[in-house]
């Protein structure tokens, strides 16, 4: 009897283990997927933006690319 109890203690000890471990990796992995998420947002509305720029005011926007590209004005 003492075996069955021993055994039984161990696995319920592993379960909350491997309950608390998954818990946690499926908290960051779900924090990584909702950064993932807001960056492609805002990728998308910077990308648009430039559009915009470049068909509106193409050296507006050929400025801006210098900038980032890091040359001078």
């Amino acid at each position: 009897m003492r075996t069955f109890f021993a055994v039984a203690l161990v696995s319920l000890v592993g379960w909350i283990a491997i309950k608390i471990v998954f818990g946690v990796a499926g908290g960051i992995v779900g924090l990584l997927l909702s950064l993932a998420w807001l960056a492609l947002k805002i990728l998308l509305v910077v990308g648009i933006v430039y559009w915009v720029l470049s068909v509106f005011s193409p050296e507006t926007a050929r400025k801006m690319r210098e900038a980032v590209k890091g040359e001078s004005l």
